[in-house]
């Protein structure tokens, strides 16, 4: 009996030490073998903020309000004749607390669209357009606000540098309030809008512009509005972006509220751009320049007695009207390409008087123009 409690005693102590023992490996392969599996800092502490990052956050936070979301809904025909409401949306930027938005002119285009703005907080607003500024794609828009608006300063972008940093809000593919970040990449670019008219002096950004934000605003570091976001390169972000400098809204905004002249100027011409062999065909000088296809009567071309083509030539397959004025140059400067005349009007303003260097009857003349304005379409 002694023998056999003996032999008891034993297996349970041989039991306790293999259970003991296992207990200790399966539980140090199975959930700690290797220590923890990722790193982190040796003191437990809240996130710590950058001073750039702190400069992001606290622009949004006051921008985000002002920034506002902008959809043009137009009703169009398919080809059975039925009518469809077509929407696009976009950004726009308070400027008053009377419910004044800017925006892109093509984020409201359309006959007689339907607007409607939606600011940060939700509450929806029907708008009208009070202006539009189609050669600079600008517009203005308003809403009868119930509550006090947050607004946006307007810096000045005549004191911008490449390498600065700059903020985009807007609502990028319907994402409200989206912000991104980046630099001015270059300055005083020209481009092509959606029409195929020429933007010229754009602000080139590689912070992030998408559909949606086009109307928005592009801001500088200290939180102020140097831009309008546009245009991107190709039809997705692709990291070069372009916006309106704010300095042109703001000549646009003063002419309309003091109710001086501000529309797009107008020379009242069509012309093609001949150089090179094809003019010394017709008898021209060389170098070339815009000859006169037609002068639209009333216009300012026609009140300086600018003269259209007076008969045809095939050209190939082209038909060219000749025996009209070639004009060489404008104010000084010389003719070179075919947008000449679009890059040297949105430098003007409505009744500038302005000097033409035409060629007429074998030889060179000079004649003054007072520019006509074109009408901006509401």
């Amino acid at each position: 009996m002694r023998k056999r409690t003996i032999v008891i005693a034993v297996a349970l102590a041989a039991v306790f030490i293999g259970w003991t023992s296992w207990s200790k490996w399966g539980r140090g392969h199975l959930v700690a073998n290797d220590g923890p599996w990722w790193t982190g800092p040796s003191t437990v502490q809240g996130a710590g903020l950058g001073s750039d990052e702190q400069n992001n956050i606290d622009i949004y936070k006051r921008a985000r309000e002002a920034t506002v979301n902008i959809t043009s809904t137009v009703l169009q025909r398919n080809w059975f004749l039925e009518v469809f409401p077509v929407k696009e949306s976009g950004s726009g930027i308070v400027i008053d607390k009377q419910g004044r938005i800017l925006t892109n002119a093509h984020v409201v285009s359309g006959r007689a669209p339907s607007l409607e703005v939606t600011l940060a907080g939700g509450q929806k607003y029907k708008a009208e357009r009070i202006y539009v500024d189609q050669a600079n794609d600008m517009a203005l828009i308003k809403i009868n606000p119930k509550g006090e608006l947050k607004v946006l300063p307007l810096g000045d972008s005549d004191r911008l540098q490449v390498g600065q940093k700059v903020l985009a809000i807007g609502n990028p593919f319907g994402l409200d309030g989206t912000l991104t970040t980046g630099i001015v990449s270059a300055l005083g670019r020209d481009i092509a809008d959606q029409n195929g008219q020429t933007l010229e002096k754009m602000i080139q950004t590689d912070a992030a512009i998408n559909p949606g934000n086009s109307g928005g605003p592009l801001l500088d570091s200290s939180g102020n509005v140097i831009g309008i976001n546009t245009a991107i390169y190709g039809t997705t972000n692709s990291g070069i972006g372009f916006a309106l400098p704010i300095n042109r809204a703001k000549e646009m905004i003063v002419a309309y509220q003091t109710g001086h002249r501000y529309g797009r100027p107008s020379l009242g011409v069509e012309t093609v751009f001949v150089e090179g062999d094809l003019a010394s065909e017709l008898s021209l000088p060389t170098e070339g320049g815009l000859l006169i296809q037609n002068v639209i009567s009333g216009s300012a071309a026609d009140a300086a007695g600018l003269r259209g083509a007076r008969r045809a030539v095939a050209i190939g397959n082209f038909e060219l009207g000749i025996g009209g004025d070639l004009i060489m140059a404008m104010d000084g400067q010389r003719i070179d390409s075919r947008d000449a005349l679009t890059r040297f009007l949105n430098r003007k303003k409505p009744g500038d008087h302005v000097k033409l260097t035409i060629y007429r009857n074998g030889r060179k003349i000079d004649v003054g123009v007072t520019l006509g304005e074109a009408g901006n379409r509401l």
